[in-house]
């Protein structure tokens, strides 16, 4: 028999529990009387899962075994089997069994009363969850068998649930406020709104949560009172409640808390009349911005903002006119995030025609918010160029300001012909946005830039401009090379031609290694251009699977020879890699990777699998050569898979 088997017992019991068969039963039943030890706790358990009625009687002897475990597991096996004759075996058993074994009996009477009361004997039931609470049990077995006897009683056990919220003990709290969700019984409700007019703070603020977490309505009123007045920890719990809770009628309390002056309570309410779903709570909160006095007032203008009301326009419009500054300008913000594209002219006119001089910079902060998020961004564009004809330079100015924020075609050509035409200050302006511009498509109107601007200072923000876009876009390799060659010959500057040679290694590849080339063939960047293609070709074998390194020395032997440099000779003396005392030699392989240019190209850029292993694990490592080009000895050490550019010996 398998069941007796200590290796092959457990899969033999995983098998019988799934077999529906009563013969499986049998076995099981059977096997009782033939294992001990481990291998018995194995076959009660499986009795259990199966819930075997006709295993009671033996379960029952074994209760009271003398192996406490034994005893313990078939407690909890006639637990689950739940039969009325399980339970009255189990039920003494609470007060005379040994204390070893008096949670597993718990534990199988609380399984009892489960089965009794699914089955519909609820005072059974009743019954047995009070004595499991009242007998002397482990902890948890009487926090299941309080949370059985107060659902058991659904209605009637809701003072043994208030009696629970008022215990001192930490865990029956908490298990009152998980019964308090669990009961769906309207008295509950009341009983917990009883409850926050006594309770500790702390504790009516978990009380409140609970009532959100119920969705009864009903406790609206007692919610508002508690969020108006009482402990700050109350009210803010009160006050986030009503998100859920709440409807239109709580817009009114909900205003006067966001208008008082400490801040936590002033930022809930906020937040929660920002959020509160519901047509009737935007028409209110329109109604009210033309009742709403001093404070209250300030705030129904940033909640409509907020929601983006458009119904609150007319009314948005009339307070930007305010005598009161303060009224004005928040006015002013909130028709930045409520406008649409046909009431945009109003904040434009703002800006292009400025007033009070006051109400200036919070006008340009509004409509920068208001056009960012119009969805017809070359339409909102053309209202900014039209606007900006008669405009103060200053405002001209900023207008650009949020055409370089909003990007798109014609705040490009906007942004060009500023650049190319304007005053010194729109040029200023307009220069520095193009230098940071986002878009691709702006590369050629920027070059052009650069090559005919006459102000240095701006064709060099322009220029940079342009070269930002080479280094963050993607694009083909021709192209980037391309954009490479045009930036050096508009550049005027040793700086920006530095800047394209990092641009040309942070991208490399077959074009651009040529395109260094190219650049070398200015007297000025000879050094710098050729150095930066010898570091492209050592990065080209991880790039080019097609380029071998022999194929990489040819081609960059035929680019020097176009440069009028001829070969030299490199002989490599020693080369070790390594770190500390784990350093290998690798002269061979070093020496016959080298060859007529002072760049060494591996078979791989990865030094570990070119020279053939890693000598010191997880260590950063080096690779120390010793040479001599042309007879003149040498030395260089290089990081791990550094590219190897032997500097020429003086």
């Amino acid at each position: 028999m398998l069941l007796s088997d200590p290796e092959l017992a457990s899969w033999a019991l995983i098998a019988l529990e799934a077999i529906p068969d009563p013969a499986c039963d049998a076995a099981l039943r059977d096997a009782l009387g033939k294992v001990k030890g481990r291998l018995l706790i194995g076959v009660i358990n499986s009795i259990g899962v199966r819930r075997d009625a006709g295993a009671v009687e033996p379960l029952a002897a074994l209760v009271g075994d003398a192996d406490a475990d034994v005893a313990s597991v078939a407690a909890v096996a006639l637990g689950s089997i739940g039969t009325e004759a399980a339970a009255k075996i189990l039920e003494p058993k609470l007060a005379d069994s040994p204390a070893g074994v008096r949670s597993g009996v718990a534990e199988g009477c609380v399984l009892c009363a489960r089965t009794l009361l699914a089955g519909g004997k609820t005072a059974e039931a009743t019954a047995l969850y009070d004595k499991i609470r009242t007998a002397d049990v482990p902890k948890q077995r009487v926090i299941e068998a309080t949370r059985g006897a107060i659902l058991a009683r659904k209605a009637e056990g809701v003072p043994l649930l208030v009696e629970q919220l008022r215990s001192p003990d930490k865990r029956m709290y908490r298990l009152g406020l998980t019964v308090a969700r669990e009961l769906d019984v309207p008295e509950v409700s009341v009983a917990l709104v009883a409850e926050l007019g006594t309770a500790p703070p702390d504790r009516a603020a978990m009380i409140l949560v609970a009532l959100a977490d119920r969705g009864d309505r009903s406790v609206l009123p007692a919610v508002r009172k508690a969020a108006k007045s009482g402990p700050k920890e109350v009210r803010v719990e009160a006050v986030g409640v009503l998100e859920q809770l709440g409807n239109v009628s709580c817009v009114p309390e909900l205003l006067d808390i966001a208008a008082e002056d400490d801040a936590e309570l002033a930022d809930a309410a906020k937040a929660v009349l920002s959020a509160m779903p519901g047509d009737d709570v935007n028409a209110d909160l329109v109604g009210r911005l033309a009742q709403a006095k001093d404070k209250a007032r300030l705030v129904a203008i940033e909640i409509v903002g907020q929601r983006r009301l458009v119904a609150s326009v007319p009314a948005l419009l009339k307070a930007a006119d305010d005598a009161d500054a303060a009224v004005r300008a928040a006015a002013l913000l909130a028709l930045g995030s409520a406008v649409g594209q046909d009431n945009l002219s109003v904040l434009i006119e703002r800006v292009a025609k400025p007033g009070r001089a006051e109400d200036t910079k919070v006008a340009e902060k509004a409509l920068l918010t208001a056009c960012v998020r119009m969805p017809d961004r070359e339409a909102c564009a053309g209202q900014l160029v039209a606007a900006m004809a008669g405009a103060p330079g200053s405002a001209k100015c900023t207008l650009l300001e949020v055409l370089g924020e909003m990007g798109g075609a014609k705040a490009l050509e906007a942004m060009g012909t500023a650049a190319k035409e304007g005053d010194d200050d729109m040029k200023d302006t307009a220069s520095r946005l193009l230098g940071k511009w986002m878009e691709l498509d702006a590369a050629p109107v920027i070059l052009d830039l650069a090559k005919t601007l006459p102000e240095a200072k701006y064709k060099i923000r322009v220029l940079r401009g342009y070269i930002s876009l080479v280094r963050r876009f993607d694009m083909p390799d021709a192209e980037r090379a391309r954009m490479c060659r045009v930036a050096i010959e508009a550049a005027d500057r040793a700086a920006e031609k530095q800047l394209v040679l990092e641009v040309m290694v942070l991208h490399p590849s077959v074009d651009m290694l040529q395109a260094a080339f190219d650049a070398a063939k200015e007297p000025e960047l000879k050094k710098d251009a050729t150095r930066t293609a010898l570091t492209i070709a050592g990065k080209l074998p991880l790039l080019q699977t097609t380029a071998s390194p022999a194929d990489v020395q040819k081609l960059i032997q035929k680019l020097m020879k176009q440069l009028g440099q001829p070969p030299v000779k490199v002989e490599i003396v020693k080369a070790e890699y390594g770190a500390g005392d784990k350093v290998q030699d690798v002269t061979e392989i070093v020496r016959k990777a080298a060859g007529q240019m002072p760049l060494v190209v591996l078979g791989s850029p990865n030094y570990n699998e070119a020279f053939g292993g890693d000598p010191a694990p997880n260590v950063p490592k080096q690779l120390k050569i010793q040479y001599k080009i042309d007879g003149k000895p040498g030395e260089v050490t290089l990081p791990e898979n550094a590219t190897i550019l032997l500097p020429m010996p003086k």
